[in-house]
C-alpha cells in the first residue's frame, strides 16, 4: 500500500497519543461501553487507523485485536463524511465483501462510526459500534455517538497535555539540579583562586609591615594577580556559558573566513603547531556563537599535547546527508572512550594538567544543540582526537 502524507500525519498523530503498545485505557473503555449502552447494541471500539493496520484500543462486547487496514469497514470510510451509519452491512456495496461482514472475521451486519479528528484536524481513526443483527439508530443516538467520539479525542489530549507537562517538569528538575551542581562547583573554582589572592595579600602586607626585601614582596604581588587573572578567566567562561541559547542571530555564516579569524586570535597559541585547514563550506548560522564554537575546538586542539611529538592540528569538513560535519583533528594524547560524554559537562576537564575552566566543550554543545546538530568526540587515526560537530543545511 502507498503511503500518502495524510496517512503519515494520520500515524504521527496516533504515535503522539502512545496507545498501541499498552493495555486497554479504563477511561477509553467506559467510552466505548458508554456508546454501546447508548447506541443499544452489544459491540463498540475505538479504532485507530495507521498506514497498515487497525488497532483496536479499548473495546466492549468482545476481544480487541489488529488487523490488516484492508480488512477494515472504519478504513474505508475514513476519508469521507460522519457519521457513518449503516442498517445491513451485507446491502451496502462498500462493506458487503469485507471480511468482517462475509464471515471470514466477523458477521457485522448493523455498523456505525464516527471519526476520531485531532484539533489538528487529521482523522486518526473511528469510534465504531456493531451487531450481528439489522438494526437502526434514531437521531438522538446518532448525536450522542458524536458528542461520545468528541470526548475521546478530549481525553487522548488531556492526557498528552498531562505527559508533556510532567515531561517538562521533570526537565526543569533536572535543569535545576545541574544549574545548582553547576553553581556549587563554581563555586568551589572560584575560592581556590581566591584563597590564593588573599594569602598572598596578606603575605604582601605582613612582609611590608616588616621591612620586607623587595623582590619577595614583588614575587607575591605577582602571584596575587596570576590568581585573580585566573578567577578572571574563569569568570569570563562561565559568562561565555550563560549567554549560548537557542536565540540565534541566523545568517550565512562562511566557515573558512570564521577559521582564518579565529587562527589569528590564537596566533600565539599555535605558534609552535603545524596546522593544516581544508575547504570549510558557508552555513546558516549564528556568527559569533559559532566562532566561539571553532576557536574552543581548535584551542583545545592545540592545547593538549604528547611530549615529544611536535603538535599537528588539521581543520577540515565534508558533507553529510543533512549539511555538513566539521572535524578538528590533533594528534595529541586522545580522550578516552569513556569519558567523551563526560567532558561536554560544565566543569568538566579532561587533564588537570592542562590550564582551563571546563566550560569550553559545554559551551561547544549548547552551540550546537542550538543550531539544530550535533557534536562529539572520536579517537583520531594514529592517536589524538577527532572532535566534531554537524550543523543541517
Amino acid at each position: 500500500m502507498t503511503s500518502t502524507l495524510e496517512d503519515q500525519r494520520r500515524s504521527a498523530g496516533i504515535a503522539a497519543y502512545d496507545l498501541l503498545e499498552r493495555p486497554p485505557r479504563r477511561d477509553l473503555v467506559a467510552l466505548v461501553e458508554l456508546a454501546a449502552l447508548v447506541c443499544d447494541v452489544p459491540m463498540a471500539t475505538i479504532n485507530l487507523i495507521t498506514e497498515a493496520h487497525q488497532h483496536q484500543v479499548a473495546a466492549v462486547g468482545f476481544d480487541a485485536s489488529v488487523c490488516r487496514r484492508e480488512d477494515s469497514m472504519c478504513a474505508v470510510v475514513l476519508d469521507g463524511d460522519t457519521p457513518i451509519v449503516v442498517t445491513d452491512a451485507r446491502l451496502d456495496p462498500r462493506f458487503q465483501d469485507n471480511p468482517f461482514v462475509t464471515g471470514a472475521i466477523g458477521q457485522v451486519r448493523f455498523y456505525a462510526s464516527h471519526k476520531l479528528v485531532t484539533p489538528a484536524g487529521v482523522a486518526i481513526g473511528t469510534l465504531c459500534v456493531f451487531d450481528t443483527e439489522p438494526r437502526e439508530l434514531d437521531t438522538a443516538q446518532v448525536g450522542a455517538l458524536a458528542t461520545l467520539a468528541d470526548r475521546v479525542v478530549d481525553v487522548l489530549e488531556l492526557s498528552l497535555t498531562s505527559r508533556r507537562l510532567a515531561e517538562s517538569l521533570a526537565q526543569v528538575e533536572e535543569s535545576n539540579q545541574r544549574l545548582a551542581s553547576f553553581a556549587g562547583q563554581v563555586s568551589h573554582d572560584l575560592k581556590s583562586p581566591l584563597t590564593s589572592v588573599a594569602m598572598s595579600l596578606e603575605m604582601v602586607h605582613d612582609h611590608l609591615a616588616e621591612g620586607a626585601d623587595p623582590q619577595e614582596a614583588q614575587w607575591l604581588v605577582e602571584r596575587a594577580l596570576q590568581g585573580s587573572q585566573r578567577m578572571a578567566l574563569l569568570i569570563d567562561d562561565v559568562l561565555d556559558f550563560a549567554r549560548v541559547s537557542g536565540s540565534l542571530k541566523l545568517g550565512d555564516v562562511d566557515l573558512g573566513a570564521l577559521l582564518d579569524d579565529v587562527l589569528v586570535d590564537l596566533e600565539s597559541a599555535l605558534a609552535d603547531v603545524s596546522l593544516e585547514a581544508g575547504a570549510l563550506p558557508t552555513v546558516p548560522g549564528d556568527q559569533v556563537q559559532l566562532r566561539a564554537l571553532l576557536q574552543n575546538l581548535v584551542g583545545n586542539a592545540a592545547k593538549f599535547r604528547v611530549p615529544g611529538r611536535a603538535p599537528a592540528v588539521h581543520v577540515g569538513a565534508h558533507p553529510t546527508a543533512t549539511g555538513w560535519r566539521v572535524e578538528v583533528t590533533d594528534n595529541g594524547p586522545g580522550v578516552p572512550a569513556a569519558e567523551r560524554e563526560r567532558v561536554f559537562l560544565p566543569l568538566a576537564r579532561a587533564s588537570s594538567s592542562v590550564d582551563g575552566s571546563g566550560i569550553g566543550l559545554a559551551t561547544c554543545r549548547r552551540v550546537v544543540e542550538a543550531h539544530g546538530g550535533a557534536i562529539g568526540l572520536d579517537e583520531a587515526p594514529g592517536g589524538g582526537t577527532v572532535a566534531w560537530f554537524e550543523l543541517p543545511q
